[in-house]
């Protein structure tokens, strides 16, 4: 049986009604595949590191295990295990993964928090390291978590954080040869060369923001904090890369991030922050960057907020794309128990997406989620995205 319901989605200065299909998850598939087949399919999801300091109360008491290794290892490995069972068969099948899966925040050049790095990247590299045997190739995505220090005069990326990234993500950025050996096919004009010229950058940026294509479609991967410029996309260099890819004649564009483009203000009842969550702390290169978003019509997938929303932005008057804000992958939810909420069905879910690029174009994407108490995983939504 299908259902209608319409879903309002709201970003404080913007606000988008979406109408959202909700099916049964099982006949997805059978009629993506009888009806137009899938040739790529992935998720997409972050923030899995856990806070010591200031834990979501449904995570109390903290285990042991995630006291030292600073993951959600229960929600995490939840999400991986729906994740894996929903692979679509003989298509490649990709996770990316948006930033803050190590609690990190430290100076790499520290021998003590550099070893802390190296643990928590171990932990969760340990985490993901059985879906890359079976059918699942993981895409990692620079969070601040990751290249930050939250050291004086304030929390700002370090070129050793940076260098840490590469040292612990390098081999899966990108393993040409793993993916041959997933998929049968390899990504191809791949480009995860150091491009921080084009935006006037500071430190070396190769694997931290890149790209490649896959299967007609086009990805990239960008560092929404490189040193000397926090909180800003690497506007530049995603509009050439996207000029390129468009050049070949790629007609569907993904760019994923940390940093939100457009804050969830998921309060309902409370005021907005004085200060953005994300990109929009600085409007006119957010703008600039979303001018880009927008040429494209590619759809920008995010976390850095611990909270799920989606929605197309309408600050502009011809909106075509989408912004997929998923940092709900097991960090403290942004909204608290008794906080009063726009979406409270799923503003206290753990959540991710799953993504289907289809033969004729067509993206469609299924939302699935559980709650703080660890319910049953359900459908939070269906989307058609272009």
């Amino acid at each position: 049986m299908m259902t209608f319901r319409p879903v309002v989605k709201s970003s404080g200065l913007m606000t988008a009604t979406l109408l959202c299909l909700t099916l049964a998850p099982s006949w997805l598939p059978v009629f993506a595949q009888s009806n137009d087949p899938i040739v790529i399919s992935f998720s997409s999801v972050g923030d899995s590191r856990q806070d010591p300091n200031n834990p979501d109360p449904s995570t109390l008491p903290l285990s042991l295990q995630d006291q030292i290794w600073l993951q959600n290892t229960k929600a995490w490995s939840r999400i991986l295990n729906s994740i894996q069972s929903r692979n679509v068969p003989n298509v490649p099948n990709l996770l990316f993964f948006d930033g803050d899966m190590i609690q990190g925040y430290g100076d790499a050049n520290v021998p003590l928090e550099k070893l802390k790095f190296w643990q928590q990247y171990g932990f969760w590299r340990g985490m993901v390291a059985g879906d890359m045997e079976i059918h699942l190739y993981v895409v990692p995505v620079p969070g601040n978590h990751e290249v930050q220090c939250q050291c004086p005069p304030g929390k700002i990326a370090l070129p050793q954080n940076e260098d840490a990234w590469r040292d612990n993500m390098g081999d899966l950025i990108l393993d040409t040869s793993r993916f041959q050996n997933l998929f049968g096919v390899q990504p191809t004009n791949i480009n995860t060369s150091d491009n921080s010229s084009l935006d006037n950058l500071k430190t070396n940026q190769s694997q931290l923001s890149y790209s490649f294509d896959l299967a007609g479609s086009h990805f990239v991967v960008i560092n929404t904090d490189p040193v000397g410029d926090d909180s800003h996309a690497p506007t530049q260099f995603l509009a050439s890369d996207l000029a390129a890819a468009a050049g070949r004649g790629i007609k569907n564009f993904f760019v994923f991030g940390h940093k939100p483009a457009f804050t969830y203000y998921f309060g309902a009842t409370t005021p907005e922050p004085t200060s953005p969550a994300g990109l929009d702390l600085f409007p006119p290169a957010r703008d600039e960057f979303w001018k880009v978003i927008e040429q494209y019509r590619a759809i920008y997938f995010c976390g850095h907020e611990h909270i799920f929303h989606i929605e197309k932005p309408l600050g502009l008057s011809d909106a075509h794309s989408w912004q997929v804000l998923v940092g709900s992958g097991g960090s403290p939810f942004a909204a608290q128990p008794d906080d009063v909420t726009v979406n409270p069905q799923t503003d206290r879910d753990y959540a991710w997406v799953i993504v289907n690029i289809h033969q004729s174009g067509r993206v469609t994407m299924t939302a699935y989620g559980f709650d703080a108490e660890f319910d049953a995983t359900k459908v939070l939504g269906y989307y058609i995205l272009k």
